[in-house]
């Protein structure tokens, strides 16, 4: 089998793009909202509190999305193989959670962020820019990123409705797979970040989970 060319990563990597923003992910992993309760507690909840927690969840799912991106777009310019790899495999790990947080869109009447394209396209761009300053400095984003990710679980947890068992199974999983994830990332050579470095990251996630919640 041929080594993979420039032109094969490009086309790989727009294949993933459009399955990742057209919602064509399949989980290997059934949804740990199938191990709860049935239907019958999604009904139990207000027409307000459903659209909160489809908010809360198409913030989740955007933010897989742009996941699935950092890591592409770090891959591509990643100098050591085993880095490579580990970005790839953590990526495909989380198509489970973007199958999971549609699906559940779907459960809540709701869809993903009309957003998501652009969120898709900047974080490969974030992830590439990032790539391109070492592999160290690469897993240490990875790093730095799912520990945001994580305490922007803790407080969707906090903030669903306490009748949203579903929901709340599927936020528990991802939090243990991210929180999984950063740390292997630490483990693989990345360099820790600065506290200053992090909270600039805060002021761009906000944006996107603010705009994503609505839209």
């Amino acid at each position: 089998m041929r080594d993979k060319t420039p032109i094969d990563a490009l086309v790989l990597g727009f294949d993933r793009f459009i399955r990742t923003v057209s919602g064509r992910h399949a989980a290997e992993r059934a949804s740990p909202a199938e191990a709860v309760a049935d239907a019958a507690a999604d009904a139990a909840m207000s027409p307000d509190e459903r659209a909160h927690a489809a908010g809360l969840m198409r913030v989740n799912h955007a933010g897989e999305v742009c996941a699935q991106a950092l890591y592409e777009g770090q891959a591509l310019v990643a100098r050591n193989e085993k880095v490579r790899a580990t970005l790839l495999r953590a990526a495909q790990e989380e198509e489970d959670h973007l199958a999971w947080c549609n699906d559940r869109l779907d459960e809540l009447g709701s869809r993903p962020s009309v957003l998501n394209p652009v969120w898709y396209g900047l974080s490969y761009a974030i992830g590439a820019a990032t790539g391109l300053l070492g592999d160290r400095v690469s897993l240490g984003f990875v790093a730095a990123t799912e520990e945001q990710v994580c305490a922007h679980l803790e407080r969707h947890l906090d903030s669903l409705p306490t009748n949203d068992v579903r929901s709340r199974a599927v936020v528990v999983q991802m939090h243990e797979d991210e929180e999984r994830h950063g740390t292997h990332a630490l483990e693989a050579g990345g360099a820790p970040f600065a506290e200053p470095v992090k909270a600039l990251m805060t002021l761009v996630s906000r944006a996107m989970t603010e705009s994503s919640y609505r839209f």
